[in-house]
């Protein structure tokens, strides 16, 4: 299992704008094969930071579905990032 997780930062006024832009790739994310979760959400706290969220069966499932990548619109309002990737070998139950 693979998961994606951590922050992006844009600018505040802007974030609800670029969480509805990815509303359809969410969605899309969704709906292919090998992901087991997709999210992107404000933070409570923090104006301008989106926390990221994925989930999927494997890395190749994920390098299938990411193509070429976000939009140049949605690259460039990225002021910052913190996303990583961590390999999964092992889950149990909370």
């Amino acid at each position: 299992m693979l998961i994606i997780a951590g922050s992006l930062l844009v600018e505040p006024a802007a974030r609800e704008a670029y969480l509805a832009d990815c509303a359809q790739v969410i969605a899309q994310a969704r709906a292919t094969a090998g992901c087991l979760d997709f999210l992107l959400a404000a933070d409570p706290l923090e104006p301008g930071r989106i926390h990221v969220y994925e989930r999927w069966e494997s890395p190749e499932q994920l390098a299938a579905f990411r193509g070429s990548g976000p939009s140049d619109a949605q690259t460039a309002a990225v002021l910052d990032a913190d996303v990583h990737r961590y390999l999964i070998s092992g889950v149990e139950a909370a």
